[in-house]
């Protein structure tokens, strides 16, 4: 029962959060008012700007969010015991990150939708924005290289997923094109669109899988196969980043809300499954968290960095993510139909998110404690697993099942994505099988479901960079070319691909040396953006010790961290990785020059509003009346 009593503690005190803290937030300190005018209808063009039900918002923005971070993040973190991960999601989400989340959103929407990093030019001063702009810009760099490589690995690693997750992608268009010109609810279709991904996932594992290695191998030959700029994993980070090209410059309402819908409808639906699984799981005894993990460890892996600060930058997205920021300034306060929808939206987003963290924790412990598999091909081409067994021919299970899956004698560096990522496919693929879901379908239904997610935040992070890009690019008339939205894309995709394929000693194998990078780099623009709206108050005379403690947190927390990758015995400078070594040195440069300007313009900005922006131009009557996507 321990696993049910963790999991129902934590989602009630997410609910309660939301009704009382979120609506304090809301309420009191940022007064949301559906009468001021919101970016979505005062500058509609139906591409980035397009007012939209907040259903439909919300599950663009709660998938955007979530992506990898929170599972591979909280996969790590388990190797200091469940306990301190589990606190820190609750807790982080509840008082940081969904701060971070409201904030970062409200503000951008008094702000015609511009990027945190345009407004701290207005609320701090214009040196802050181009450093702010060279922070997101580095930040997106490295997001773009993970979750690349994560959605890679997972194709190379459950070749079943591979169906399922690009049929999303046509499947979406559909529902776009269809929703626009019939002016349609997106509910049912999306709930039609899901029903096809589900049958997709049941041909792809047991008839369809799409092993690209055999298939380089049979075309190439083996010795040319075996080329690490060949292998699979590379292969596939090239197709998605060109898929992002394209997908983050086609118009919102086309690819990115409906696929969001459905990915986000999948994900609720995998959750109660899940939840479910958990619950019938603990009840039966198959999943006993306390037997199977330790609640707090006591040997760590050879190579392991200390608990503090490493916790709070390991696990990120689930409890707190400055990437965060870039979504709700970048691309959710444009399609935002109404100020009241922006605690449903920012607040309780991240709320579900940690929710989803805490599944994740627990499936890999609880869930990795039932039992651990090894894939194997079938004769008709689909995909089966078996239990890894002991010297005895009985399966592992409980604590002998997770420490086979977090093999201490790998030490830190000896654990790649596949095991990240295959302790929670597995752990909450035991979860639905205590619910009578096939152990290979479980498998698959969790694998696209971190795939899915993945992708999304890979076009969004894409569509985020563009704008970054585009800001910095037209700040001097030598980089002027590169402004244009073709070119800034294509600048963004190339500099992902090339931190994904040449930062590790394999080319596309170093997602775990960028993962501490990225845990550091995300929390410091976290720390930025809360440091951008406890500007944008203190210039109204309104409270921000609420935002001044988790800010403080975040800008030194990442910083100690940031020190410690690049000056320890086992660092980026003693180990000589430059790529790593430059883009660490930078932000924390960069950091503290920001840092620098707020102090000098601190005292003398409160209760001092702002600049106002320029006036907008006149509507065109024949255009007032907007088209709205519908939930």
């Amino acid at each position: 029962m321990s696993t049910l009593i963790v999991a129902v503690l934590s989602f009630v005190g997410f609910i309660v959060a939301y009704n009382t803290y979120g609506r304090w937030l809301s309420k009191k300190i940022f007064d949301l008012d559906d009468n001021r005018e919101v970016p979505s209808k005062q500058l509609q063009d139906d591409i980035d700007f397009c007012p939209t039900d907040r259903q439909v918002v919300f599950g663009h923005h709660f998938t955007s969010i979530a992506g990898t971070g929170p599972i591979v993040g909280p996969a790590i973190a388990v190797f200091w015991g469940w306990l301190p991960a589990l606190l820190w999601v609750v807790f982080g989400s509840i008082f940081v990150g969904a701060v971070h989340d409201l904030g970062s959103l409200i503000v951008s929407l008094r702000n015609r939708g511009q990027t945190v990093g345009e407004i701290a030019g207005r609320v701090i001063n214009k040196r802050a924005k181009y450093l702010f702009l060279l922070v997101l810009a580095s930040a997106l760099m490295v997001v773009l290289a993970i979750f690349g490589l994560v959605v890679a690995s997972i194709f190379a690693f459950y070749p079943q997923t591979v169906l399922p997750v690009w049929i999303s992608m046509p499947i979406a268009i559909a529902l776009g094109i269809y929703t626009r010109k019939k002016d349609a609810h997106l509910l049912f279709p999306s709930l039609v669109a899901l029903v096809i991904v589900y049958v997709s996932i049941y041909v792809g594992v047991y008839y369809l899988p799409v092993d690209l290695t055999a298939i380089l191998q049979s075309m190439l030959g083996p010795d040319l196969a075996a080329n690490p700029y060949l292998s699979s994993l590379v292969i596939w980070t090239v197709i998605l980043l060109i898929y992002c090209f394209v997908a983050s410059v086609l118009p919102v309402w086309l690819l990115l809300q409906p696929r969001d819908y459905v990915n986000s409808h999948q994900l609720l639906v995998a959750l109660a499954l899940l939840f479910v699984g958990l619950m019938v799981a603990s009840i039966t005894g198959q999943a006993d968290l306390w037997n199977s993990t330790p609640a707090v460890a006591q040997e760590l892996p050879a190579g392991a960095p200390p608990i503090f600060p490493f916790l709070f930058i390991t696990i990120a997205c689930g409890a707190c993510s400055g990437f965060h920021c870039l979504v709700s300034s970048g691309t959710s306060s444009k399609q935002v139909e109404k100020e009241s929808d922006a605690q449903y939206i920012g607040y309780g987003a991240m709320l579900l998110e940690g929710g989803l963290a805490v599944i994740v924790i627990l499936a890999c412990c609880a869930g990795v404690g039932m039992g651990i598999y090894q894939g194997e091909p079938t004769a008709n081409g689909g995909f089966t697993y078996t239990a890894v067994t002991d010297a005895t021919g009985a399966p592992l299970v409980g604590q002998a099942a997770w420490e086979m899956r977090y093999s201490m004698a790998k030490g830190w560096n000896g654990f790649g994505l596949r095991e990240l990522v295959a302790a929670f496919v597995e752990g909450g693929a035991n979860f639905l099988s205590a619910i009578g879901i096939p152990l290979e379908i479980g498998i698959s239904i969790i694998a696209v479901l971190v795939a899915n997610f993945a992708a999304t935040t890979l076009d969004t992070a894409t569509r985020l960079q563009r704008y970054v890009l585009q800001e910095l690019f037209d700040s001097t008339p030598v980089t002027r070319p590169l402004a244009g939205k073709y070119a800034a894309t294509g600048v963004a995709v190339a500099s992902a691909l090339a931190i994904a394929i040449f930062a590790g000693p394999v080319p596309g194998k170093g997602g775990t040396m960028l993962w501490p990078l990225f845990g550091a780099m995300n929390q410091l623009l976290a720390g930025l953006a809360m440091m951008v709206t406890a500007f944008y108050l203190w210039r109204r005379s309104k409270p921000i010790w609420f935002i001044a403690i988790p800010m403080v947190a975040m800008l030194i927390l990442p910083a100690l961290a940031m020190y410690y990758n690049l000056f320890s015995e086992n660092g980026y400078l003693a180990e000589r990785k430059v790529l790593l070594s430059i883009l660490g040195i930078s932000v924390l440069i960069l950091q503290v020059w920001m840092l620098f300007e707020a102090i000098l313009m601190w005292p003398r900005v409160k209760g001092v509003l702002e600049e106002a922006l320029p006036p907008l131009p006149e509507k065109n009557a024949a255009n007032s009346e907007p088209k709205y996507a519908k939930a």
